[in-house]
């Protein structure tokens, strides 16, 4: 997946006519990319930012049907979700894995009642569930979760639901883009809508901002899939546009792994004001959130409030014996859901469904709006039916449920860090083989290698030190004080891969150090 192969095409051919350009490179873009380009439909995909730079690469991590939605009726949604969950285990399973959660009982009636609901979400799962949902003891969950508080401590009801990286699987779903003759570029955004003398629209203009150079792109249908961002593409389209999108903020602290201790994760289904609380093991830390709170304008890189801060750290210190300060947290990091504004205005976020909504404008724009991660390739095939119908294009069938995306590796062994690359693991280590310093660490704090910075610039279009320790690794989200330290290297690693002089490499180590310590909780 190299950035030049799709400049080249766009500035070589100049009047081709896409048919399909996709506005957006998150979760719902590149879903609908993926279902566009296996089709086979000249698609491309333009991402202002980076691959999954907002909201898709700032999740909780896990791939669910929702508990908490089955608890308030959204029943469509959630037997959605569950078999989206499952198809996306069984299509990639070196992302995707099966996690056992537990709820802990504190109350004598927590056991039954939720047990009985966990029966539910588990029937509603059927074939694609991950496993069933039991009561075990006071002893049985200590055991699991020994750092949990053993006061009052009735039980616990295990269930079970996926986890998964999130940039992680937005650059292979662009790479499957690529694979299946599409194109995808970041650092192009769209600036125009071109519309033809019906008023319809038949392309976009977008900014390159990396050549700093402008482009006519035609096209046969448009689709705006920019998340908490839509209403400002929809304004071009008409520019007294009525808001679609309620934004609402949800932040996650990141803790080692003392924290937590055992492998399961802990679920608090309801807290002091109504909202619920996941505590996770990932990548060797723990992510604990989340929040629910609304926000006016959408920004691309939102900040945690305070009193956000002191709602994760009280309410998971009620429920951990080793209460987590902020001098614990490792990383701090905010994103926006792009949830769909409801009519009722008296409804709080939470209260908002999740499930997803296609808007097409008299000018024949198609928009998405709402939805989350685990519905990303639904989202992505009604977005294709659509286009199909609008543009006139020739009817093919949806393939992608039961298509690998790329890196698939049926039994994936996850053991290492490196197995979120699935089948390109041994193209990575045939190329330490070739160069053994490539297999040295970045920091020795952090489990990541020289070759993940190569690799990252060569395959996976990585541009700056941002994209490669904040997407392409997790590094500034599992400890952002040790990305700091990594930033100068990686900047060295990348300079002399991409040609840059010691000046870009000054100004990469200033620019990343700055970013970072806004996820450094003082």
């Amino acid at each position: 997946m190299k950035r030049s192969d799709t400049l080249r095409v766009i500035h070589n051919f100049p009047d081709k006519i896409w048919d399909i350009v996709i506005i957006g490179g998150g979760a719902t873009g590149l879903g609908a990319g993926v279902d566009s380009a296996s089709r086979g439909y000249n698609t491309l995909l333009l991402e202002k930012y980076d691959f999954s730079k907002g909201t898709s690469s700032r999740s909780t991590k896990l791939v669910h049907g929702g508990v908490r939605y089955l608890a308030a009726g959204d029943i469509a949604m959630v037997l959605e979700a569950l078999n989206e969950r499952g198809l996306l285990l069984q299509n990639a399973p070196h992302l995707v894995k099966n996690l056992k959660f537990i709820i802990p009982n504190y109350e004598w009636w927590d056991g039954p009642f939720y047990t009985v609901g966990l029966k539910v979400y588990d029937m509603m799962a059927g074939k694609l569930g991950l496993g069933p949902s039991i009561h075990i003891s006071k002893e049985e969950t200590m055991k699991a979760i020994p750092n949990l508080v053993e006061k009052d401590l009735k039980g616990g009801v295990i269930y079970h639901d996926g986890q998964f990286d999130d940039s992680r699987l937005a650059i292979n779903l662009a790479q499957t883009i690529t694979d299946n003759g599409g194109y995808v570029i970041n650092n192009c955004g769209v600036t125009r809508l071109i519309k033809n003398e019906e008023g319809m629209i038949s392309g976009v203009e977008c900014f390159d901002s990396e050549n700093n150079r402008n482009y006519s792109i035609k096209a046969k249908v448009v689709v705006n899939a920019t998340g908490i961002f839509v209403d400002s593409i929809n304004s071009m389209d008409e520019p007294n546009h009525v808001k679609t999108i309620a934004p609402s903020q949800g932040i996650h602290i990141i803790l080692d792994h003392s924290f937590l201790q055992g492998d399961s994760a802990i679920m608090i289904p309801k807290t002091d004001d109504g909202r619920v609380l996941f505590a996770v093991p990932w990548h060797g830390k723990v992510v604990v959130g989340t929040t629910d709170t609304p926000v006016e304008n959408p920004v691309i890189e939102p900040r945690a409030l305070d009193e956000e801060i002191k709602f994760i750290l009280n309410t998971a210190g009620k429920y951990l014996v080793k209460k987590p300060r902020r001098k614990d947290v490792l990383s701090i990091f905010a994103g926006l859901r792009p949830l769909a504004a409801p009519e009722d205005n008296t409804k709080e976020t939470k209260e908002i469904s999740r499930s997803h909504r296609l808007i097409v404008s008299p000018s024949g724009l198609i928009t998405m709006i709402g939805g989350k991660w685990t519905t990303y390739r639904k989202m992505g095939e009604d977005i294709v039916d659509n286009a199909i119908l609008l543009g006139g294009l020739e009817n093919k069938e949806c393939v992608t449920k039961n298509m690998p995306i790329h890196g698939y590796v049926k039994n994936i062994n996850n053991t290492g860090h490196l197995y979120v690359y699935g089948s390109d693991i041994a193209k990575m280590k045939a190329m330490i083989g070739q160069y053994p310093e490539l297999g040295e660490k970045l920091h020795p704090d952090l489990p990541y290698l020289k070759v993940e910075v190569i690799w990252a610039v060569r395959q996976e279009m990585a541009r700056t030190v941002e994209d490669v320790l904040a997407r392409r690794t997790r590094a500034l989200l599992l400890d952002a004080r040790a990305s700091i330290v990594m930033a100068p290297l990686v900047a060295e690693i990348m300079a002399k891969e991409l040609g840059y002089r010691r000046k870009w490499r000054k100004e990469q180590i200033r620019l990343y150090t700055e970013y970072a310590n806004g996820y450094i909780l003082s």
